[in-house]
């Protein structure tokens, strides 16, 4: 019987975020709409859907051997699992997103303290049970199944939500007045299966296919050949994450450049690059970036 490892795909807001990374990492997943067991073009792994708040529980009991959610959802339910890797890429951004407490713009709270007695809206009750008695303040803390934001103020005074552009609170006039904890996605690995090691081998392979597909998001490599005598100035500008490639071409005083730079940097580069004397530059995307 061969070797298989039981991976969990975070269903919901990461669903589409996650095999859009795996198909860049090489993992081609397909999922169905009337199943919860993706295909995956990988005859080693088992993959299974589940809902992000759910998935250390699962992992930590050995239903999975590993999956991905956040970081948020290991602390609220107190998972005994090893987080192996962060892994920073969510629906929107690959900026960690922020659990916030936040009140009506227009009402009278400013601060955590001004909570006392009163009634905070939350999914993340444990969390939010916990800061709260870190600030010392007792206030009811209700579970909230879903459109917290439109709560506050006929159904709770506050809520504490998951923001990562703070465009949804603003659009239901709500301000934040603290953070309550930071989260990103996590790779969660079940004790016993960390110990085993063709299951840590598999997943150590997986996490370098993975990681350098996110490496390489925002980055792009150029080329472009230039006479020996400018390679110094056209180094110079060059802010590369290693020391750039030269290869000598058939003209004996010409060498063509290769290098890996940030692609918001791009715009002002070439021109900067065509000046100091780089010609045929030629700038290509990149699908991983392995150190």
């Amino acid at each position: 019987m061969s070797n298989t490892l039981k991976l969990g795909v975070p269903k919901g807001s990461l669903e589409e975020a996650t095999v859009g990374l795996f198909k860049q990492a090489g993992f081609n997943i397909n999922i169905s709409s009337r199943s919860y067991f993706p295909t995956v073009d990988d005859p080693e792994l088992s993959l299974m859907l589940i809902r992000s708040q759910e998935m250390s529980r699962y992992v930590e009991d050995g239903v999975l051997d590993c999956g991905l959610c956040g970081h948020d959802w290991v602390v609220e339910n107190d998972s005994d699992v090893e987080e192996v890797a962060e892994l920073n890429y969510s629906k929107a951004t690959s900026k960690p997103a922020r659990w916030v407490l936040a009140v009506p713009e227009d009402g009278p709270l400013k601060s955590v303290k001004d909570l006392q007695g009163k009634r905070v809206a939350t999914e993340l009750v444990g969390v939010t049970k916990r800061y709260l008695a870190k600030n010392k303040v007792k206030a009811e803390v209700e579970f909230s199944w879903g459109a917290t934001e439109v709560k506050p103020p006929t159904l709770a005074d506050a809520i504490v939500e998951i923001t990562e552009t703070g465009s949804s609170l603003r659009a239901n006039k709500l301000k934040i007045i603290d953070t309550v904890m930071e989260s990103n996605t996590r790779m969660v690995v079940n004790k016993k299966a960390w110990k085993d090691s063709w299951k840590r081998h598999k997943i150590e392979n997986m996490l370098i296919l993975l990681k350098g597909a996110l490496l390489a998001r925002g980055m792009v490599g150029l080329k472009m050949n230039l006479k020996r005598g400018d390679v110094e100035r056209v180094t110079s500008i060059l802010p590369a994450l290693k020391n750039p490639t030269l290869s000598p071409l058939s003209k004996g005083d010409w060498v063509a450049l290769e290098v890996i730079v940030e692609e918001s940097k791009v715009r002002d580069l070439i021109p900067s690059l065509k000046r100091a004397g780089a010609e045929g530059l030629v700038e290509y995307p990149l699908n991983k970036v392995i150190f």
